[in-house]
């Protein structure tokens, strides 16, 4: 058994970009910052942050490219994906990101009154299509 599942709260270090790819299917892409603070041994705040690259898919993408923008707070499920490309020079480069399967808003942009909304995909016995496709290659990325 193995299981690839993320959960992330934190706020949008840039405004959604959204792109559709040749097969017309919309993905939108967006960094997300997470922090944690602590007191150090001398009684001292510290902060650390970790940034997260987000890809939301289908009606999510739509949503999130609509609604978000940078400094929002959101509530993130989803998986690991890591994806490789040839650059420029011919080498092999990585990136591991996010693949947004559930997004909700949670407030607006320094707003930290809780009221939220939801954009999930639909199950997978629905006759709707899934919004989002957590099978994309490379290829179908266009960023």
């Amino acid at each position: 058994m193995s299981v690839n599942k993320v959960i992330l709260v934190g706020r949008l270090g840039t405004d959604p970009e959204k792109l559709v790819t040749g097969s017309g299917r919309s993905v939108a892409k967006f960094n997300l910052a997470t922090s944690e603070t602590w007191k150090d041994k001398s009684g001292q705040k510290q902060e650390k942050t970790e940034w997260h690259r987000i890809v939301v898919w289908g009606a999510q993408a739509e949503n999130c490219a609509q609604y978000l923008s940078k400094g929002r707070q959101v509530y993130i499920e989803g998986k690991l994906q890591t994806r490789q490309w040839d650059d420029k020079e011919g080498k092999k480069r990585y990136t591991t990101e996010v693949v947004a399967q559930s997004v909700q808003f949670l407030g607006s942009k320094g707003d930290s009154s809780g009221r939220s909304v939801e954009f999930t995909s639909p199950p997978a016995n629905s006759d709707e299509a899934p919004a989002f496709d957590i099978d994309a290659g490379p290829d179908d990325i266009p960023f």
